[in-house]
């Protein structure tokens, strides 16, 4: 096949001189399509390279392991409450009434060539795909990714937690097993708790009084249709708006906020998504191949006269069950109706409130910070304590609540008195949060000081050194280039406390600031005031001059000099001898 050779300073692109069939289909459909314009421009997007960033992938290949193992499971089984006898392979059941749901699940697990491992890998998949999203989207806040212009994908990426944990939820109540039923029964309760309207929810969506026979299919038409073309949707909407801001960096040499540095999506980055999806297959087929995770036929099908004792929630539902099980009982009578706020407020407000605040956060920062900047650069953490400190709180708040969501589990495993761990964890849910935002605040601080400390003093060598006089110091060398850009890539942070404008009067009387105004003072302040500022220019120009004196004037012995100067395989940058 004879082609011309690509000339690089030409004006037009090198083409085949004789067109192949796939050639000519591929300039068929793009004739047709206009796919080739659109993928030439797109195909060589720069996306950089760093570890962090697979942390969503991970959430979206499980996605796509979920949907594929889905379908398969949709083959076979039956979403119906009708009341059958099993006659299956699992003999400890066989004989027993049950609903359809939950045979037709018992035989997906034990009559369908690999339907165990399928249920376990779309189980375990679900799992991986809501803890991926959570620490992806703990990787975005530390690092400041949800700024601007980036607002509304965070917004994007809070409501696809909320749909994952509806989808997991659904997904978990279909065997209609005991446990799974069980917490049918507490969601029953949860709505029925809602003043004037909780009743009529129930009734709508039992389609009259719990249980009914109408849960199990209508949890499953959410589950199949609504929330996957939900969540489809949306992740397709947070991958366009990925590609149109583009991808946010770590800041290092030659990486601006105006550019990427990295690799093109194509052939780089689509060899490595491709391969990073067989490894998420991968690890989830190996744990749903040794690890064992609801066993349905050892809890048996529901009954509502029934209850299992321990039951849990799954992992990301436990922080609400913790909450309720440590609210106090508060109830009040009116007008002959209970209104039981010892479930509404944990269950239905609390959530909803937290939900709400952590949606808000971009616009709660950018309100305090007055920042309104486009940032593409990352943020090293410590670089802004108190977002990490709110973050560390807030993780700490959730643990507490997780950890009262077992407190029975807790009591039987370490002896305890459930009363008195409930009692703990009233008062740790409050006080410790407030500990690990304190320690966290002032540990990022202290990191920023030593920060400070090697651009301006280098690194400690571990070299001792003598004076004339007889007292000792210890060497510090410069540290590299590169560490020294990671270093110093952040902004003063005094100059961007908030301050309101003085509004005067004719007289000359400035007008008293809003209470929002002060609020927003008094946050700004303590925002940024602690905070360790970056040297300037001068210091580094001062602290390299102390370098040269030192290295050039400060050594006897030039061998030594020109050992110790060139110990680093960076090139070095400006340092200042530090005295012990």
């Amino acid at each position: 096949m004879s082609t011309t050779a690509a000339n690089t300073n030409g004006r037009e692109a090198a083409a085949v001189q004789k067109s192949t069939p796939t050639g000519k289909a591929a300039n068929w459909a793009d004739e047709r399509l206009g796919l080739g314009t659109l993928g030439k421009k797109q195909l060589r997007k720069v996306f950089p390279d760093h570890w962090s960033f697979m942390l969503g992938e991970i959430a979206l290949w499980s996605f796509v392991i979920l949907l594929l193992t889905g379908t398969f499971l949709t083959l076979w089984y039956r979403p119906s409450m009708t009341e059958v006898v099993y006659d299956g392979s699992y003999a400890p059941l066989r004989g027993l009434e049950m609903s359809e749901a939950f045979a037709s699940t018992l035989n997906i697990s034990f009559d369908i060539r690999g339907g165990l491992l399928v249920r376990q890998i779309h189980h375990w998949a679900a799992h991986l795909f809501i803890a991926g999203m959570f620490v992806h989207m703990m990787r975005v806040y530390l690092t400041g990714a949800f700024r601007k212009p980036r607002e509304l994908n965070w917004v994007i990426g809070m409501l696809l937690m909320l749909l994952g944990i509806l989808e997991g939820f659904t997904g978990y109540s279909l065997p209609d097993d005991l446990l799974s039923g069980t917490g049918i029964r507490a969601a029953d309760g949860f709505v029925k708790s809602i003043p004037v309207i909780g009743t009529y929810g129930s009734f709508f969506l039992f389609d009259g009084e719990f249980p009914g026979d109408a849960i199990i299919s209508r949890l499953y038409t959410a589950h199949v249709l609504l929330l996957p073309a939900l969540l489809v949707g949306l992740i397709s909407a947070h991958m366009l708006l990925l590609v149109f801001h583009k991808h946010t960096q770590w800041p290092g040499p030659g990486r601006t906020n105006d550019n990427v540095v990295g690799f093109p999506l194509l052939p780089v980055y689509m060899a490595k998504a491709g391969g990073f999806f067989f490894i998420v297959f991968g690890f989830t087929a190996l744990m749903s191949a040794i690890i064992e995770l609801n066993p349905i036929w050892r809890y048996g099908p529901y009954n509502p006269a029934e209850v299992t004792a321990g039951s849990q929630p799954d992992w990301y539902m436990g922080w609400p069950d913790g909450a309720l099980r440590i609210m106090p009982g508060i109830e009040t009578e009116l007008f002959g109706y209970t209104l039981s706020w010892n479930i509404f407020l944990p269950i239905i407000v609390l959530p909803g409130i937290v939900f709400a605040a952590v949606l808000m956060l971009p616009f709660i920062e950018q309100w305090i910070t007055k920042d309104n900047r486009e940032h593409h650069l990352l943020q090293r953490p410590r670089n802004n304590p108190t977002r990490t400190a709110l973050l560390v709180a807030f993780m700490a708040f959730y643990g507490i609540l997780w950890m009262a969501g077992g407190n029975d589990i807790v009591a039987v495993i370490f002896g305890l008195s459930i009363n008195e761990i409930t009692y703990f964890n009233r008062v740790a849910v409050f006080v410790l949060p407030l500990i690990a935002f304190w320690i966290t605040r002032r540990w990022c601080i202290a990191l920023q000081r030593a920060d400070e400390e090697k651009l301006l003093h280098g690194y400690e060598s571990g070299v001792i050194m003598r004076s004339s006089e007889g007292a000792y110091s210890e060497r510090h060398l410069p540290i590299g280039l590169e560490s020294a850009y990671t270093l110093t890539a952040r902004e003063q942070d005094l100059g961007k406390i908030y301050s309101a404008e003085a509004v005067e009067d004719e007289n000359g009387t400035r007008a008293p600031l809003s209470p929002a105004q002060k609020l927003r003072e008094r946050l700004s302040v303590y925002w940024y005031a602690d905070n360790v500022q970056p040297p300037t220019r001068a210091e580094l120009e001062e602290a390299q001059e102390h370098l040269r004196h030192e290295l050039e004037g400060g050594h006897d012995d030039e061998s030594e000099t020109r050992q110790l100067s060139g110990s680093s395989s960076e090139q070095s940058v400006p340092v200042k001898k530090k005295k012990n």
